[in-house]
């Protein structure tokens, strides 16, 4: 019969030698996946993911059934996300979306669909919202939703296409994303 574990190493000191390898295993593991960082003082910005903006819109310009505009942003701004979706319900239909990051750090994102406005606004906004204000921007009328403790939604009806935007951005940078999208044609769509 082995002998038995000496008394010494039978209590919360053994525990806790026993923990410091491993703890140090995970660590040497984390830096070499490059999965942590450190950064004494303050967090740093991240580098911000690309997302082809220009390539998205044109290809769903080419799928989907009703007029899309690509924003001309302003010096700055970077696209770093988007994608199309389906909005559910009577009034749905198909959307298509990008979000910027703005110079100030802020993100901004514009969808574009055939779905009613109220349908569009349950859909990101994950119920309906009442309209609280209206903005004016290059001749386009902005019905704006804000809510506290909610992103604020605008949206604005131009026939046959609705647009919404959403995110942490200022008014000014709603402004400047509202006239950039709403200036511009439609890209080509299907033959």
């Amino acid at each position: 019969m082995p002998a038995d574990k000496p008394r010494f190493l039978q209590n919360n000191r053994d525990m806790a030698l026993s923990m410091i390898p491993l703890v140090l295993i995970c660590i040497v593991v984390a830096a070499i996946a490059g999965q942590c960082s450190f950064s004494p003082g303050h967090p740093t910005q991240g580098k911000i993911p690309h997302y082809d903006a220009t390539d998205a819109l044109r290809a769903d310009a080419q799928q989907l059934t009703f007029p899309i505009r690509l924003p001309r942003t302003p010096e700055g701004w970077q696209s770093n996300s988007g994608g199309h979706d389906t909005v559910n319900g009577n009034d749905g239909g198909e959307a298509t979306s990008v979000g910027y990051i703005t110079p100030a750090g802020d993100y901004v994102r514009i969808t574009q669909s055939n779905a009613s406005v109220p349908a569009l606004v349950r859909f990101v906004a994950g119920g309906a919202r009442g309209v609280t204000g209206e903005e004016s921007v290059a001749g386009h009328q902005w019905s704006v939703y804000a809510q506290t403790g909610a992103e604020p939604i605008w949206t604005t009806d131009m026939g046959s296409v609705r647009m919404l935007m959403t995110g942490s951005g200022t008014d000014g940078e709603f402004r400047q994303l509202a006239a950039a999208t709403t200036g511009e044609a439609p890209l080509p769509s299907q033959p």
